[in-house]
C-alpha cells in the first residue's frame, strides 16, 4: 500500500514523466518540421528522452516499499531499450530499416515514454495492497 510520503513521490514520479512526454510532442514529436532534423539527430534525442523517463521513474519508484514495481520498471524498460537501440545501430550502420520496422520501434519508444506505464503500475499496486 502506498503511504502519503510514497504516494507523493509516486505523484511527483507520474508528473515529471507527463512533463518529459509533453515536451518531447510539443517541442519535437509533433512539429511540422520534425522531419528537417538529421536522422541521427532524431534519434539521438528520441533517445535521450526515453533514457530521462527511464531515470524519473527508476528514481521514484526505487524509493517506494513494493519493490515488483521498481523491477518491472527495469525489466519492460532495459528489454525495450535493447531492442529498440539494435534497431538504431542497424539504421545508422547498414542503411534506414524499413518502415514496418520504424513503426515497431516507434511504438516501443512511444510506450516508454508514456505515463500509461507508470500509471497502470501505480493502479494495479493499490488494487493488490485493498
Amino acid at each position: 500500500m502506498l503511504y502519503q510520503s510514497e504516494k507523493n513521490k509516486w505523484i511527483t514520479g507520474l508528473v515529471l514523466i507527463l512533463v518529459v512526454y509533453s515536451l518531447f510532442y510539443i517541442f519535437f514529436a509533433d512539429r511540422a518540421d520534425t522531419y528537417l532534423i538529421p536522422r541521427k539527430t532524431r534519434h539521438i534525442i528520441k533517445f535521450v528522452t526515453t533514457i530521462t523517463v527511464y531515470l524519473v521513474g527508476t528514481f521514484h519508484l526505487g524509493k517506494l516499499k513494493d519493490k515488483w514495481m521498481s523491477d518491472l520498471w527495469h525489466l519492460i524498460h532495459i528489454s525495450l531499450l535493447i531492442i529498440i537501440t539494435l534497431i538504431g545501430l542497424y539504421d545508422w550502420t547498414f542503411g534506414m530499416v524499413s518502415i514496418k520496422t520504424k513503426e515497431i520501434a516507434a511504438s516501443m519508444q512511444e510506450f516508454l515514454i508514456s505515463p500509461v506505464l507508470y500509471f497502470a503500475m501505480g493502479l494495479i499496486n493499490k488494487k493488490m495492497n485493498k
